[in-house]
This record gives C-alpha cells, structure tokens and sequence, in this order.
C-alpha cells in the first residue's frame, strides 16, 4: 500500500490500531506523553516506559482522566543503565508476549559532562546506547509481530554532529551541543542499518525516524539546572522565554513521531519532520537528513560499536 502523503496531517488521521501493543519511552511527559495518549486513544495497549515509577503513575493518571478505557501500564525504565534495560525487556516479554510499536522518544540534551551507570558519556549512553539495547533486547518480540515499527527521535541538531569513533564517550574532550548532535546523528545512523539489516534478514519490521521541530517540552531547561545555581536562573529564564514565544505545542512536536509510527505503507527509514522553515513548525512531512547521516560505512561502524559496548547482539534469524 502507498502511503496518503498529505500535507496537514493530525493526529485525527490515525487509523484503528485496536489489538496492538505498543512501547513508549519517556512516557511520563512532553512528547512521550502526547505519543502515548493519542495511540492510546486509536486503540493501542501503551506501556509508558519510564524513569520515575511516581511520575509514570501520575501521568497514567492524567492519560486515564481523558480516556476512561485506555489500555495503559506503567514499566521503570532508567536508559542510562543496561542492567534497567534488561530487566525492563525481559520483564515486558514475560508478561506481555507481544510488541508491535516501539517509539525511542526519550532523551536528554546539552548536559553538563555526567555518566551513565555503565561509564557511558550520558548523552551518547542515554540517547542511543540506551535506546540501541533496548531495540534489541525487543527484537523477538518486534520480530514476531506481521507490522511492527521502530520510531526513533533525532533532532534538526543531528547536522552540527560528527561520529568521533575515536572518543565516542568525550573522554578526551567534551563539549554539550556537540556531544547531543552526535547522539542524534547516531539515532539516524541507528535507524538507517537497523532497516537495512531487517531487509536483508525479510523481516517485515520497518524502523523509522522523526524529529519534533523546535517544540516545548523540559529538554530546554535541564542543560542549564544541572550546571548549578549561579547559571541556573539566567540560562533557564532565557531559554523558557525563548521557547514560551517561538516552539510549538508538545501537541504538534509529537505529530512526526506519530506519522512515523502509524501512517500506513510509509517506507522504512523514512525521516519525518515538521513541513514548515527550517523544519521547526508545522505538520510532519518526510524530510531531509544531512550527509554524515548517510554514510553507510559510519552506520556499520556505530552499530558494530554499540554491539560491543552494551553487549546486546541483535539476533536477526
């Protein structure tokens, strides 16, 4: 089926998706918590994945309050730990059995230097490795399903960023932006081989990316509260004033992520993002990605490292 390539696409166009079961990582706010409510909303069983058991209950809540009869589970998922990641994917398999969306939403940005459980750089670590071992630890399930999709959010940031294959974890040297667009250009890289490698091996598994746009969520905020009080009122005035006036809606930032997961006979690795200048605002359309997030020799060398470093072997056959 080709898929209605229609501009002005909302979440109103999402088809039935009764019977499916999804994952949605950073569930308990922003995108993660817009994604969630509306494929709860078409249908869909959702488990928020989240760091925070309280504040997953809590927004479950909220989710509830607006759908009396959505199918919701709260699951504690740190993705700056692999020892959370397996005991979350093993725990979803036993008692769930099924999974045919997953949507890679959460993520961190612009932090000060700090590491994940496992010494990981904590974006990298958080924004891919996090996400990388997950996928794979769902793998048989996401296998196992007739349609399932992979949704993994990347950032018009990804274009500033470079793989530094030599000091994947700023060891030698750290810079915030820099470090973020690398983990979002590895989201890219990520999807593109983790589509090719499902081809070659005839699943009919379809992995995707999307991007929210300059979209109002916590992100913003975090980056400066973490550098400490004498920052914190400066920087994080600045950048809630600037994202009060000029992001969009978490309600339209979330728009890509939710064509990419239900827009039927979208193509995989299609990268999808809001239509508007500068792909900041507006309905999601596909779009353009930049040229380091094409090379096919860098998507190998990621996913070849990423195997080697949180220790989760994709299983294909």
């Amino acid at each position: 089926m080709e898929p209605k390539l229609r501009r002005g696409w909302t979440a109103a166009q999402i088809p039935d998706l009764t019977g499916s079961t999804a994952i949605v990582t950073g569930a308990n706010s922003g995108l993660g918590f817009v994604t969630a409510v509306e494929l709860a909303a078409h249908g869909a069983a959702v488990t928020l994945a989240v760091r925070d058991a309280a504040r997953g209950v809590a927004a479950a809540s909220r989710m509830r309050a607006r759908l009396p009869d959505a199918d919701l589970t709260v699951r504690v998922l740190d993705l700056a730990s692999l020892d959370s990641i397996a005991a979350f994917a093993h725990g979803f398999a036993a008692e769930t059995g099924r999974l045919d969306l997953l949507v890679n939403n959460a993520g961190v940005m612009n932090l000060p230097q700090r590491r994940t459980s496992d010494g990981f750089e904590m974006q990298f670590g958080t924004n891919h490795l996090g996400h990388f071992a997950l996928t794979g630890r769902l793998l048989p399930l996401l296998a196992a399903s007739q349609d399932a999709r992979v949704v993994t959010l990347s950032s018009t940031v990804h274009r500033i960023g470079r793989m530094n294959f030599d000091d994947l974890s700023g060891a030698k040297r750290y810079r915030p932006w820099p470090a973020y667009g690398q983990s979002k250009l590895a989201n890219l890289l990520f999807t593109s081989e983790l589509q090719r490698r499902a081809a070659a091996a005839k699943l009919s598994l379809r992995a995707m990316a999307a991007h929210p746009g300059f979209a109002l969520t916590n992100l913003q905020t975090a980056g400066p509260i973490m550098r400490g009080a004498k920052t914190t009122t400066r920087r994080s005035r600045m950048m809630a004033t600037l994202t009060r006036h000029l992001a969009q809606p978490a309600e339209w930032g979330a728009l890509p992520s939710l064509y990419a997961a239900t827009l039927p006979g979208l193509p995989g690795d299609s990268f999808i993002g809001p239509e508007g200048f500068g792909q900041q605002h507006g309905h999601p359309v596909p779009v353009t990605r930049s040229k380091r997030a094409q090379n096919t020799d860098d998507a190998r060398c990621l996913w070849t490292e990423s195997e080697r470093l949180t220790g989760v072997t994709y299983a294909f056959d």
